[in-house]
């Protein structure tokens, strides 16, 4: 089996819990100019920064990507 990372879903998430990526970055302790990194695929969440990002948005870290599983 092989699991591949897609999109990234940080920009929806934080819109639906209207925050912003500051106050994300506050809640975290992760740069926002990461969090913008994260949120336009430039760069993957370490397993740290998704759990960290995954408690502040109160939401299970596999809700952070679209995952693509193929056998």
């Amino acid at each position: 089996m092989r699991i591949e990372i897609g999109q990234c879903l940080l920009e929806d998430l934080i819109h639906r819990k209207g925050m912003t990526q500051q106050q994300l970055a506050d809640m975290t302790g992760i740069s926002k100019s990461q969090i913008s990194e994260y949120r336009r695929n430039k760069r993957k969440m370490s397993l740290h920064n998704a759990m960290l990002i995954a408690v502040a948005l109160n939401c299970h870290i596999d809700d952070l990507y679209e995952w693509k599983v193929s056998r």
